[in-house]
């Protein structure tokens, strides 16, 4: 997507489809932006282990870096836990089980819209072309005949 920059929904998209990609579970999107003066979205997932962490937090920065999108920031503390990216209009926090947990971070934000994620992750339908009609050389088609 170079040149023109993902619209906040279509950057949600992007970082839900990359964090479904390496398994990320519990994946939540939270619409903050009637009452938070910084962000739009909040992404919440959970990696199941560092290791799992660490490769959801990579995937997530080379499908932000395709997408031209700058990272304004990124807090991560090794072992901690928890990391954030800070995409401006998107806020994406991943946890380990216990930390989320322990922060309850969705509980904070009980007056945002839940975002469908399946809806997000889901494909458009794309419109097949409709093949003609055949018409076999054995059989042709019969004119119906009109009442008189």
């Amino acid at each position: 997507m170079k040149g023109k920059s993902p619209s906040p929904l279509e950057l949600v998209k992007l970082c839900c489809r990359a964090l479904d990609e390496k398994k990320a579970e519990d994946v939540r999107v939270l619409d903050v932006s009637e009452q938070s003066s910084i962000t739009d979205y909040l992404v919440v997932a959970t990696g199941t282990s560092d290791p799992h962490l660490r490769a959801l937090r990579v995937e997530l920065e080379k499908a932000i870096d395709a997408s031209g999108t700058r990272i304004l920031g990124m807090e991560t503390v090794q072992d901690s836990g928890w990391f954030v990216v800070d995409l401006f209009d998107v806020m994406v926090h991943i946890f380990s089980p216990a930390v989320r947990e322990r922060y309850g971070l969705e509980n904070l934000w009980k007056d945002a819209i839940e975002v469908s994620v399946p809806k997000l992750l889901a494909a458009p339908k794309a419109s097949r072309p409709r093949s003609p009609k055949r018409v076999s050389a054995a059989r042709k088609p019969v004119k119906k005949r009109s009442k008189k």
